[in-house]
Order: C-alpha cells, then structure tokens, then sequence
C-alpha cells in the first residue's frame, strides 16, 4: 500500500488537506504531520474539528518565530519523521514555511515531492511566500496546478509535465453549508457589510501601510466586519492604531471554515491580502478587492472576479465605489481531490 507523509501547519492547508486526506486514505496509508505554525485554537484546533479531520500523527509546536527560527526547527522536527516512517512521496500544499521546510527535508532525503497549488507566482520576491513556492515546485516530483496559467508558468521555468487539476479548495467552497443563525447572532443583513481579512508580513510588519489600510477601510460606506488575525492585532496595539478605526469596523476574534464561509457569501464584498479568501470569495460570486499590489491567483484579476487595489486609502475607496465586477458561477467538471489521488497512486502505488 502506498504511503504518504501529509506536511501541514497553517489554515489554508487544513482546510485541503481536509478535502484530499478522505480520499487518500481510502486506498493509501497516510501519515499527518501538524508543524505547528498556527497554534492558536482559532487558527488550528477549531479547523482540525470543524472540518472532520484526523488528528496529526505528529505535532511538532514550532509557534511563532522569525522565518528562519521557524523553518529550523520544523526542519529538524520533520526530518527523523521522515527517515522512520520512510514514505513512498511526501505532500506539500501552498506556499507556507512548512511547506519549505517539508520539500527541503524530503529532496535532502531523496523523497519524492507532490506539491497542491504549484505554479502560482507573485513574482514578488520580498514575499516569504514566493520564496517558498519557487523552491517547492523546483524540487517536487509531481505539481498539481489549480489554473492552466501556473502550468504554463512552470513551462517558462523549465518544469514540464505539471497536471492541471483545478483548486482543490473550490471543492470544500461547494459543499460547505452556510450557518444560517450567524448573521442573525452579528447583528448583519446579506449584502449590507464589507468583510476584511488581513495578515500578509508586508502589510502587518509595515506601520504605514497598516496605517493606509486602517484609513482606507474606516472610509468604506456601510459596515465593515474584520475577523482579526492575532498577528495583525498585535500590530495595531503596537502601532497604537486602534483609535484610528472608525466606528464602523467591527473587529470579531478569529473563526472557523463554515462561519467564515458564512460571512464570505452574504458579503456586499470581500477586502483581503489572503490567497486563500481571495479565491472562497471569488467562487462564491463575491467581488473581491486585493490589499496588495500584486497576486498570485492572476486568473482572479485577468478575467475580472478580483481587482488589486494596494493599500492606498484613496484607490481602496474608488474600487469599491465601481464594484460589482464580473458575475461568476463556479463549476467543477471534475473533483481536485480525486485527480490528484489518482495521480498518486498512478506513481507511487
């Protein structure tokens, strides 16, 4: 029987895995590794619960650190995992510090690679995250694309034979059921709120960028309600940045999948520097505006489901004045999850 190592510590990676690791282990042995990056219960715990998940079998609590503390130490957390339980491919999703440090031990070790979501690039290197995903697709044996862009993308770079597979987080996007109560319980009526989700280094780790962003979304017309990151959070106490909001912004701590799902469908529109929100609220028919000046999901942008607006008070307030943009009903032809299972077992059976 085939058996795989699943490497995960962050939020958009519970949330595949939770779609592939079901079907993967319907005929494959697999073995769930849990880094630690995001410890936070609201980060973590509640998704593992939430979306049925199994317990990692390993959990290595790295937490928070510098980048090259965090990586160090999943790198020496991973790799005696690695040589006992021996597995015939390790799988990678996205872009994240664990992602790295999870392809390094593997290629170090002579293990093959899969990587979910290869292909995308910012082309913004002062991002940790392109980084990670460059170095990811370079050593994986196997690269399931979500779009036809990041295949071609991978071509330009010399590495052929990626297979298109389509986003495996559209999946669950399609077959999560909206918590109906919750609006309700907030006090929100459908299409009368912003929703706002920000977390990205470049954005928290930059006073005055966070300083736009806070003016930019205090300006916005009707209610704005903004899940707080922890991290973000602490950056707007230390900034002393907190006064700055205006009495429209609604902070809420952290939720989970279904609840954020929940907000994403009902939102008059979606403000985010996340890739992962970006593409939930883009399937949902959700305008989404972009609080960076450059994306990774391109197709969001090229084919007008999304606009990148930057960080620039004025430019946040224009774009939502021009929203709706392009309609947009999701369709799946064939499952993600079950491509890239296919796929596994073709190699590594």
């Amino acid at each position: 029987m085939m058996k795989v190592l699943t490497v995960v510590g962050a939020r958009p990676q519970f949330i595949k895995a939770s779609v592939v690791s079901p079907r993967l282990r319907h005929g494959a042995d697999e073995v769930l590794v849990h880094t630690g990056q995001h410890y936070d219960v609201s980060m973590s715990d509640v998704f593992f619960s939430e979306l049925g998940m199994p317990q990692p079998d390993y959990h290595l609590n790295v937490g928070s650190a510098s980048h090259g503390e965090q990586t160090a130490r999943m790198l020496s957390g991973l790799e005696p995992i690695f040589m006992r339980e021996a597995p015939d491919v390790v799988l990678l999703y996205g872009d994240t510090n664990s992602t790295l440090a999870g392809a390094l031990v593997a290629a170090k070790l002579t293990i093959p690679v899969a990587h979910v979501e290869a292909g995308l690039r910012s082309f913004n290197r002062a991002m940790p995250e392109e980084t990670n995903r460059i170095v990811t697709d370079h050593v994986a044996s196997r690269l399931y694309c979500p779009t036809p862009g990041a295949i071609r993308q991978l071509e330009r770079e010399g590495i052929p034979g990626a297979l298109l597979t389509g986003d495996v987080m559209d999946e669950l996007v399609l077959n999560t059921p909206w918590r109906r109560d919750l609006l309700s319980s907030l006090q929100l009526e459908p299409r009368q709120y912003y929703l706002v989700t920000i977390h990205r280094q470049e954005n928290t780790d930059d006073p005055g960028r966070l300083k736009n962003l806070v003016e930019g979304l205090s300006a916005l017309p009707g209610h704005i309600v903004w899940p707080i990151h922890p991290r973000t959070a602490k950056r707007l106490e230390e900034d002393h940045l907190l006064g700055h909001l205006g009495s429209s912004v609604r902070l809420l701590d952290p939720v989970g999948y279904q609840d954020m799902i929940t907000l994403e469908a009902h939102a008059q529109g979606v403000l985010t520097d996340s890739g992962g929100v970006q593409r939930e609220a883009a399937a949902l028919g959700v305008p989404v505006f972009v609080l960076r000046n450059e994306t990774e999901w391109t197709d969001l942008v090229d084919s007008g489901r999304a606009v990148l607006v930057g960080t620039d008070p004025g430019q946040i307030l224009d774009a939502v004045r021009m929203a709706p943009m392009t309609p947009y009903t999701l369709h799946l032809d064939r499952r993600p999850s079950e491509i890239i299972v296919e796929d596994l077992h073709q190699h590594y059976e």
